[in-house]
């Protein structure tokens, strides 16, 4: 677990009606609901989640508010737009201050319409409750009923975080995009870090603030972490391809760079460590798509399906090839977006829990061959790794191998594609 937080700070941390299958809609999402969002403090009281001790008296812990104000990262997500960083940020892209522009607010603050802020609520709260469970204006009084059905309250606006694929839309909305909600190519140009995300290991490493006991299991979605990872993983990919429908080509001559694969161009003119990436087979010189997201959808696909694999892989590279040649990709990424549909499909019928030796060993010989030679996909590959073995119980195991694997990928500006692979290498081992 260490390693994992290690990982994510060197890689720049900072409801109901949601579908099953197809992108994030703004409708859909907590941030964009048209319910009253009544403020942190309106869940605070000590009869409610401001417990400083868990009660085991009732369903919840009602220490939650207690949890998030002291140890979860979110809380200080708004203080982040105070600091010298994203003052120069702000600076730059000629705003007028970091903590006041929507561009900022919309990802670091619950920043809902001034006409639907209650009484009690503070913007500088960060990202705070209703910012992931959705306006409480109609169910702050039925979501502490044992006797309100849950349909019930999620009709009223809670939004549904326990089941995968909602809360895989809402943390993607942040930590990758969606709609005009996107950390664009001039806000990294201004110095914002670039945005890397994995549901599960993100997931692990925030604080809980719910208890994975019967009641939980009987009323909400209680799936293995290879089942939360796999389902992130769709998700992600998803919502990778209906950003390049929608943003790729916005505005001059140059298309939304923020969606190609960062270290493509930048790194040093002596970097002459470019190898042959068959996820795209395009020539050295290209700027190619950051397709992170698909990279372990061809492993989990190979357990599931091979011919689904191909398939994937297949409309990859023609995605790939259809933007290096500047031509309208959408026929492209629709062929693709039905792919992760029935890669969807399939994963709802499959037991992933019981393949999970196979899963880790597809992905770790695919790096160990030298397949994964683009950080965004060693990264990606790295913490799979680590999930897949803390779930076979063989994390301590291979705790040296993997503390390998960390130092491989620790550093993105000198990632060294060879290490990485004799780092893999050792683990097939």
């Amino acid at each position: 677990m260490i390693q994992r937080v290690k990982l994510l700070l060197c890689i720049g941390i900072a409801a109901f009606g949601v579908s099953v299958m197809g992108g994030v809609t703004a409708a859909e999402l907590p941030h964009y609901s048209d319910t009253q969002h009544l403020g942190v403090a309106s869940c605070a009281s000590s009869v409610c989640h401001g417990s400083v001790t868990s009660r085991t008296s009732t369903a919840v812990r009602q220490n939650e508010y207690v949890i998030w104000s002291r140890q979860d990262r979110h809380r200080i997500s708004y203080n982040t737009l105070l600091n010298n960083e994203s003052k120069a940020i702000a600076k730059k892209l000629g705003l007028k201050s970091a903590h006041t522009a929507d561009i900022c607010l919309d990802c670091h603050a619950d920043n809902v319409a001034t006409h639907l802020r209650g009484s009690r609520f503070q913007i500088d709260d960060g990202v705070g409750c209703e910012a992931c469970h959705g306006g409480a204006e109609n169910y702050i009084s039925s979501h502490v009923d044992a006797d309100t059905p849950r349909g019930e309250v999620l009709q009223a606006g809670l939004y549904p975080t326990d089941e995968p694929r909602a809360r895989a839309k809402l943390c993607l909305s942040c930590h990758l995009g969606v709609g005009d909600k996107m950390a664009t190519h001039d806000i990294m140009g201004a110095g914002h870090p670039r945005i890397s995300f994995e549901l599960d290991t993100f997931g692990a490493l925030q604080p809980a603030h719910y208890v994975l006991d019967k009641d939980y299991k009987d009323n909400k979605w209680a799936g293995s972490s290879v089942e939360l990872w796999s389902i992130g993983q769709v998700e992600a990919a998803r919502q990778t391809l209906l950003l390049i429908r929608d943003r790729l080509n916005t505005k001059g001559l140059f298309p939304e760079l923020a969606l190609f694969d960062c270290h493509s161009c930048h790194h040093s003119m002596s970097d002459r460590k470019w190898v042959a990436n068959d996820r795209s087979s395009l020539p050295p010189g290209s700027v190619r798509l950051n397709d992170a997201n698909f990279v372990m959808l061809l492993a989990i696909s190979s357990v599931v399906s091979q011919d689904l694999e191909r398939s994937l892989k297949k409309g990859l590279r023609a995605l790939h090839q259809t933007v290096e040649k500047g031509n309208n990709p959408k026929k492209k990424i629709t062929s693709l977006l039905t792919k992760l549909d029935s890669l969807d499909d399939k994963l709802d019928k499959a037991d992933l829990n019981s393949v999970v030796p196979k899963l880790r060993k597809a992905i770790v010989k695919r790096a160990a061959a030298g397949k994964l030679n683009d950080y965004v996909g060693a990264e990606q590959a790295t913490m799979a790794v680590d999930m897949l073995l803390s779930v076979e119980g063989k994390r301590a195991k291979h705790a040296k191998s993997l503390e390998n694997l960390y130092k491989s990928v620790n550093d993105e500006d000198n990632f060294e594609p060879y290490k990485f692979a004799k780092a893999m290498k050792k683990l097939a081992g």
